[in-house]
């Protein structure tokens, strides 16, 4: 049995087992089991596209800019994506997911990619998304990223940036800000970030490309690049203000030993061809940061990065061509094996799950201690990360579902305590960054230092890695199934937790996927599988809940607008997707919800929208980056998802029956 599903399921009608046992529930299962294997790599993983807005993808274009390296080719296929893109809006810009309004940053960066591509600013697309900028307070409004890559490109005064010297660096541990203090993905960022703005680096901008027609008023003019909030936050700007001042008054010496500290800190971080942090935003600014700070372009750890950078991009038939901000095969692979548990016990499907366990023991980290070590630095590493190899930054929700795949796994194949060292060293690593709420976020503990989103830096919001429900749920998850009596404790601490962030409707927030529905399936699954009763107030609130956001078609789906307005949550005005559709029924046949209306129903809208390749469609971004900031397209999730589903609606109703 999986380890992200129920043990029982309920008793129904005859016609509803009848109709689950017909050819064409076993057709469309054994199309996407047939269509899953097919995308098995050799050596025994699997990795979908990871797709964002169009942001990355303009950034890569200007990131040949900033270096004078411009592949035109790569560039005509890149400018390709952004117009299609666009083209599909009916605003006129860019949005931040498909079918969003328009989103400002991203419009002026996609914008200034395509001038840079060489798009005449008189053509019609370019006209359309100029006359939406302005319309939207001009380029000035754009966010802090924006505004920075502006300044690099000597478009807007470096005061219309955050002040972010390089000389945090020195800073004590005990000082309001430090690195350690913020997420893994904001540390990796601003590290060699810190060295382009405290120089104040220049882009080589070969073809000198500006876009002064996208500010109302003149950049240099601009007195308002800064929104006051809270009072915090006008500490924290009236501060910005004062450490700017003093800027040249700091000793050229200190200067010189801060850039030391950022360049020992990312250099030994960069990770191979993998990429520092292996994600696109911290490889472009350290990629940069070595060429301004004069490293030959042959340089070996230069073209390592570069390589990093280059390995993100997606060729596509179509002749287009887009850069993902990083890759998920740690996460597709668990997901497809968990699935493929479902579909058939014969002898091909067992042999590629087995192929995957033995990818998963070769990417386990055992040696290294990561960033994550400065709170628990008697911890031994034991996690496994989103991506290839990311050795400093494993991720909890990662390594959760690995450990059980691979206690499940040798259970099923009769060999007990198999992989008990790796199953042993990744729940020990888990429990050890338990965060003193009981709750667990992805790759650090504690990591809740709220008032740093004030800085001005972090207008994103996103700074930090606190705990989260759907990561503890999977957690709970992991811990139920692998039922070792010395996690007990921890268990019920993160029991707690998830019963203390339940929101009154019943539903729980998701973090890494869109939104409510997916947090609500993360948790119950958690839940269920941790032991607790599922007849319990709590839950059965949340499985009504569920099927009050049912769709008149039978399927679910959620608007990333959910995360701006919570009133939308569960919800995209009528539309179903897949993938909501069957978090929505794990969730529920999760709990022992499996012959009810509710279910049948989600299972004939999974029935009756397979694609002739085995897979689901995909039209919408289906996960966050940051919420209300970043989103981000798993290709993956409908292949896998829908198919776990309706495989696991015929088990249980087959173990019913028997």
């Amino acid at each position: 049995m999986n380890p992200f599903t129920p043990k029982t399921a309920a008793v129904a009608s005859d016609d509803l087992f009848q109709a689950a046992q017909s050819s064409t529930l076993d057709q469309v299962i054994e199309r996407g089991r047939a269509a899953l294997l097919a995308r098995q790599h050799q050596d025994g993983h699997w990795c979908f596209e990871l797709e964002s807005d169009c942001t990355i993808t303009a950034e890569y274009i200007l990131m040949m800019h900033f270096m004078d390296d411009i592949d035109d080719v790569l560039q005509e296929k890149m400018a390709r994506y952004l117009r299609a893109t666009q083209a599909k809006a009916k605003h006129g810009g860019w949005s931040q997911y498909y079918g969003g309004d328009l989103d400002l940053s991203c419009t002026v960066k996609a914008y200034y990619a395509l001038k840079a591509a060489g798009d005449d600013t008189q053509a019609e697309h370019m006209r359309i998304a100029r006359e939406a900028i302005l319309a939207h307070g001009g380029a000035a409004k754009a966010n802090v990223f924006t505004r920075i890559l502006l300044a690099l490109f000597e478009q807007v005064p470096w005061r219309a940036t955050p002040y972010v010297p390089v000389e945090i660096m020195l800073l004590p541990r005990w000082f309001p800000f430090h690195i350690e203090k913020i997420s893994y993905w904001a540390r990796t960022t601003l590290v060699p970030l810190t060295i382009l703005c405290s120089l104040k680096a220049k882009a080589a901008n070969p073809r000198k490309v500006h876009i002064r027609e996208l500010f109302v008023t003149a950049p240099e003019q601009e007195r308002h690049y800064f929104v006051r909030g809270g009072l915090l936050n006008r500490c924290f700007l009236a501060l910005d203000k004062l450490g700017r001042s003093c800027d040249r008054l700091i000793p050229k010496s200190l200067r010189q030993r801060a850039v030391k500290r950022a360049v020992d800190w990312f250099m030994p971080r960069l990770n191979g061809e993998d990429g520092i942090g292996a994600i696109f935003p911290p490889m472009v600014n350290s990629l940069e940061a070595m060429a301004l700070l004069g490293y030959p372009k042959d340089h070996p750890a230069r073209q390592t990065c570069l390589r990093s950078i280059q390995k993100l991009v997606v060729h596509r038939a179509d002749g287009s061509a887009y850069c993902q901000p990083c890759v998920s095969p740690i996460w597709d692979t668990v997901w497809s094996a968990l699935t493929l548990m479902h579909t058939s016990d014969d002898a091909q499907t067992q042999g590629a799950i087995d192929k995957s366990i033995d990818w998963f023991v070769s990417k386990q980290e055992l040696e290294l201690k990561g960033d994550w070590a400065v709170r628990a630095p008697d911890l031994k590493p034991g996690g496994w990360a989103f991506q290839y190899n990311n050795a400093y930054y494993p991720d909890i929700d990662d390594t959760a579902v690995v450990a059980a795949l691979l206690h499940i796994q040798d259970r099923r194949r009769g060999e007990p305590g198999r992989h008990r060292l790796n199953v042993d060293r990744a729940a020990d690593w888990m429990i050890g960054l338990q965060s003193r709420n009981g709750g667990f976020a992805a790759f650090d503990a504690d990591n809740t230092y709220y008032y740093l989103n004030a800085i001005p830096f972090a207008d994103h919001g996103a700074l930090l890695d606190p705990p989260t429900e759907d990561v503890s749920g999977r957690v709970a998850a992991a811990l139920g199934v692998l039922g070792r009596p010395q996690d007990a404790q921890a268990l019920r601490r993160c029991v707690d937790y998830l019963r203390d962030t339940q929101l009154e409707d019943g539903s729980w927030w998701g973090r890494w996927g869109s939104n409510y529905i997916y947090g609500t399936w993360s948790v119950l699954a958690g839940l269920a599988l941790a032991g607790e009763d599922p007849s319990q107030p709590a839950i059965r609130k949340a499985v009504q809940w569920l099927r009050s956001r049912q769709n008149a078609d039978g399927g679910w789906g959620e608007t990333n607008d959910s995360y701006i307005d919570p009133a939308l949550r569960g919800t995209h005005g009528g539309i179903s997707t897949s993938q909501s559709t069957a978090w929505a029924l794990l969730a529920q046949m999760a709990v022992g919800e499996v012959r009810t209306e509710s279910v049948r129903r989600g299972i004939e809208f999974l029935l009756d929208h397979q694609q002739p390749d085995g897979f689901w469609s995909n039209p919408t971004h289906n996960a966050p980056g940051f919420p209300r900031v970043y989103y981000l397209k798993y290709h993956g999730y409908t292949a896998y998802f829908p198919l776990w589903a309706l495989s696991r609606y015929r088990q249980l109703l087959s173990s019913a029956q028997a």
